[in-house]
């Protein structure tokens, strides 16, 4: 008895309610119609023919439907979920670093098997390039570009579009299996160093100890308060003959320099006045202290004879 199927290669075969078929894969933008289905270059899922649907709904597949993808003539392999089913018989659509992982040319064969996956707990991710680091928050980035995606692999390296440019990321480490589900679940995420990423060198900078120059006179300041007696005068007449005013002789009081504060500390101000220092208190005699109002003797300028 001979199969109808036998001239159909890309129908799928049931092996106790496992879907497995082999497809000729393209990347999306090989995809006919008019229009642009460039979202899916954005996520981890592909698109299968109507064909697999119809297969699919015969068998007890537990939802959502995730499968593994193995290339076996480089033996890589990988795992998807699936977006649609309006591919061609015999063709399925995958995002470009989905081929690129499985080593796959334009028309090269898959093997699409349905799989069951565990809930991803954990997962680790390592930039591959150093420009990562110019995202500001880049878990919420991450966050929001999983949402396009059905499952991780070990090994995998996925790419992910942020203001018009793709990111790609190598996927380190997944908890509890190496490929897991991330469909409805609470993972916790991790980053390791960006390739080629080097730490910038730390030097510290020891504070520079002041040192006495040599006094350069140029440097001084001249005190251009009240001077005495510097002025010019006036004569009643009129006349500017002989009121030329003759030239101050210079006090070398006058002269003043900069004193720098050397123990100045960032992030403290300092005022500094000029106090003028207050006289010492003497100490009061002790003739003050005992001192007695109206205590004196009184004179008179005329002296009266007391009677005997």
């Amino acid at each position: 008895m001979f199969s109808f199927n036998m001239f159909e290669p890309h129908v799928g075969r049931v092996f106790q309610n496992r879907f497995s078929t082999q497809y000729r894969c393209y990347s999306v933008s090989m995809l006919a119609g008019p229009n642009d289905r460039s979202d899916v270059e954005k996520g981890g899922k592909i698109i299968m023919p109507p064909s697999a649907l119809d297969q699919l709904s015969r068998l007890n597949i537990t939802y959502p439907m995730l499968f593994k993808l193995t290339n076996k003539n480089s033996d890589r392999m990988t795992h998807c979920g699936v977006l649609e089913f309006v591919a061609d018989e015999g063709i399925c659509y995958l995002p470009h670093w989905m081929m690129q992982n499985l080593l796959l040319e334009e028309g090269g064969l898959v093997q699409v098997e349905s799989v069951n996956l565990m809930v991803a707990t954990y997962s680790k991710f390592q930039p591959q390039s150093p420009d990562f680091l110019d995202i500001t928050n880049p878990k919420a980035v991450l966050e929001n570009a999983l949402r396009n995606f059905a499952c991780l692999t070990t090994g995998d390296v996925i790419a992910i579009n942020y203001n018009e440019k793709i990111y790609e990321l190598r996927v380190m480490e997944t908890k509890p299996d190496k490929a897991v589900s991330i469909i409805e679940c609470d993972m916790n995420v991790d980053f390791d160093a960006p390739l080629g990423y080097k730490e910038p060198e730390r030097h510290m900078q020891r504070p520079e100890e002041p040192t006495e120059e040599e006094t350069d006179p140029s440097n001084y300041e001249m005190d251009i308060g009240f001077r005495a007696f510097t002025g010019s005068g006036n004569r009643l007449d009129g006349k500017k003959k002989g009121i030329e005013p003759s030239p101050a002789p210079l006090d070398p009081s006058d002269i003043k320099r900069g004193i720098p504060n050397y123990d100045f500390k960032i992030g403290r101000i300092t005022f500094i006045r000029n106090s003028r220092q207050q006289p010492r208190k003497t100490e009061p005699d002790d003739t003050a202290n005992n001192f007695i109002a109206f205590s004196g003797e009184g004179q008179s300028l005329r002296k009266k004879d007391r009677k005997p």
